[in-house]
C-alpha cells in the first residue's frame, strides 16, 4: 500500500518524465527514498535543476494519495512499475520506458509473444476502417494480439476487428483510466474489458486527454508491438510519430497502400516510397513474423 502511494506521487508530478525518474531511481533505488530528499540533494542529481526540484517538493502532489489508492481498488485499477519483475520485457527495452503503467483487465496480454500495432487516421475513410477491421480480425484468428490507441477511426476499427474474433487486444490511452477519450468509445472500452482485453496508460487517474499526451502514448503502442501496420496517414499525422518511434525501436513497419487522390494516403504512400513494407494481405505480415 505504501509503495503504491510513492509511485502514484511520482507519476503525478508535472515536468518529471520517465527519463528523469529513472535517473533518480538509479541513484536512490526507490520512490520512498526520493520522497524524503531535500532540495539540495535533488539539485545534485543529474538532470534535476531547481525548477524540477521545486516540482518534486510541491505539496500539491503529495496530497490525497490515499484517495487515489481507494479509487483504484474500488474500480480494479492495477499498477505495474519498472522495478517489478513482470514489467513488459518489450517495453522495458525502449529508451524512455514509462516508469508506471496503470491497467484494467488482463495484464498477461502485456507479455504476449506476438503483438501487432494497427494505427492510422482518426478521420479515416470507410475503406480504411474496413481494412483495419479486416486485418485485425484475421491476425487475431492467428492468435496475434492487436494493440492500438482506442482513438476514433482506424484505432477503434482495429480493436473491433480483434473483438469480432474474441481475440486479444490492448488499448493504450493518453489519459487516466477514468477519463475515456473519445467519450463515445465507452462501449468499446467496456467490450475490451468484457472480452479479457487490457487497457493501459502511464497517466494517473484524473488525467484528462491532452494533445501533448498522445505522442508519448504512441511510443508505448510501438514499444509493446513486434511490428506496426499503418492503414491511413495524412502528410502530417500523429500516426507518423508512431512510425518514428517504431523505427527507433527497431520494429517492422507495414503499410497498406492507399488511393493516390486521397489526403489520407499521402503519408502512407510516402512511407512506401521510403522503403516501408507494402502489404496487401495478412499473409504478407505473417511471413515476416
Amino acid at each position: 500500500m505504501q509503495d503504491k502511494k510513492y509511485w502514484i506521487w511520482l507519476s503525478r508530478i508535472e515536468g518529471l518524465g520517465p527519463i528523469k525518474i529513472k535517473q533518480l531511481l538509479e541513484i536512490y533505488k526507490t520512490p520512498k527514498i526520493i520522497w524524503k530528499l531535500s532540495k539540495e540533494e535533488l539539485i545534485k542529481a543529474k538532470g534535476i535543476g531547481e525548477i524540477i526540484a521545486n516540482q518534486i517538493l510541491d505539496e500539491r502532489y503529495r496530497k490525497d494519495l490515499e484517495q487515489y489508492i481507494k479509487y483504484m481498488e474500488k474500480y480494479h485499477i492495477g499498477m505495474i512499475t519498472i522495478l517489478d519483475e513482470d514489467y513488459p520485457r518489450k517495453l522495458r527495452n525502449i529508451y524512455d520506458a514509462p516508469v508506471v503503467l496503470y491497467y484494467k483487465g488482463n495484464r498477461k496480454l502485456l507479455s504476449c509473444n506476438k503483438v501487432i500495432a494497427i494505427v492510422g487516421c482518426r478521420n479515416c475513410s470507410k475503406y480504411g476502417e474496413n481494412i483495419s477491421t479486416k486485418f485485425a480480425h484475421e491476425l487475431a484468428k492467428e492468435g496475434i494480439c492487436i494493440i492500438s490507441g482506442m482513438a476514433k477511426g482506424i484505432d477503434s476499427a482495429a480493436h473491433i476487428g480483434a473483438l469480432k474474433e474474441k481475440g486479444k487486444t490492448i488499448a493504450v490511452l493518453g489519459s487516466g483510466l477514468d477519463r475515456i477519450y473519445p467519450s463515445e468509445n465507452l462501449k468499446l472500452y467496456n467490450e475490451i474489458l468484457e472480452n479479457r482485453g487490457v487497457i493501459i496508460t502511464e497517466y494517473v487517474i484524473g488525467t484528462n486527454a491532452n494533445k501533448m499526451n498522445f505522442p508519448a502514448r504512441n511510443r508505448i503502442i510501438s514499444g509493446l508491438s513486434d511490428g506496426v501496420i499503418v492503414v491511413e496517414a495524412k502528410e502530417k499525422s500523429g500516426t507518423l510519430i508512431t512510425v518514428d518511434f517504431a523505427l527507433e525501436q527497431g520494429k517492422d513497419i507495414f503499410v497498406i497502400p492507399g488511393n493516390i487522390t486521397s489526403n489520407n494516403s499521402v503519408g502512407t504512400n510516402e512511407l512506401i516510397k521510403q522503403g516501408a513494407r507494402c502489404v496487401t494481405c495478412v499473409e504478407d505480415i505473417l511471413d515476416e513474423l
